[in-house]
């Protein structure tokens, strides 16, 4: 399956936190051993903030929750996404099914 994720620095108090946190989530990906089982497609960063998303394929959607946990000090978005391809042939399906219902 196909997902995007989106993330974004959790609010914190004040300056020195945020500065305290970016240095803890800079250490933590210097160290960090991506779970093999996630085909990244896309891996961004916004410019200007400590936030992103990530285009990625997993049939393992738990090796997405152990990144979510271990990145905790980021709000992640999951959204499971299909290829234009895919959903157009499945709403032409399920449009022709339903105009198919006896009134």
């Amino acid at each position: 399956m196909k997902y995007v994720i989106t993330w974004w620095e959790r609010p914190a108090g004040s300056a020195a936190d945020y500065e305290a946190a970016q240095k803890r989530l800079l250490a933590i990906f210097q160290r960090w051993e991506m779970p093999a089982s996630l085909q990244f497609h896309q891996f961004l960063v916004r410019v200007g903030e400590m936030g992103g998303c990530a285009v990625l394929e997993t049939d393992q959607p738990a090796d997405i929750h152990r990144v979510t946990t271990a990145f905790a000090a980021f709000k992640f978005r999951v959204d499971q996404v299909l290829d234009v391809g895919e959903a157009v042939a499945a709403e032409a399906a399920a449009i022709a099914w339903r105009e198919g219902l006896a009134g």
